[in-house]
């Protein structure tokens, strides 16, 4: 009995958790959106631009590593949210969108799975 309620706690801390990213995400994106420049490192090699998303990708990424152990604890699949966010970040060509408009985009995908 007490392993069944562990695993529930553990259950209602991960839907907790995950509700927790989306929403510093989507205000990450919603901030990107209107405009700021740094969540998804297109200029790498400007400081101040990445400083502006700096702490929001950092708790991102502590929130993504705490999700998938508690994933791994309940054999459910891991988070890939957080990968796909990762892997869209980085230096790009200088014909790629703007920030901005892939926040946009971002958001529109997330508004389609039902997130935001």
């Amino acid at each position: 009995m007490a392993r069944a309620d562990r695993l529930e706690r553990l259950e209602r801390q991960r839907i907790d958790a995950e509700a927790d990213y989306r929403a510093l995400l989507l205000a990450a994106l919603n901030r990107c959106a209107g405009g700021v420049w740094g969540l998804f490192e297109h200029n790498w090699k400007d400081r101040a631009q990445r400083a502006n998303f700096a702490e929001d990708v950092a708790t991102l990424s502590e929130l993504a590593e705490a999700i998938n152990k508690m994933r791994a604890t309940l054999f459910i699949e891991p988070f890939t949210l957080h990968d796909e966010f990762m892997a869209a970040r980085g230096p790009v060509s200088s014909s790629a969108v703007g920030e901005p408009k892939q926040a946009r985009a971002w958001l529109a995908k997330l508004k389609a799975q039902g997130i935001g």
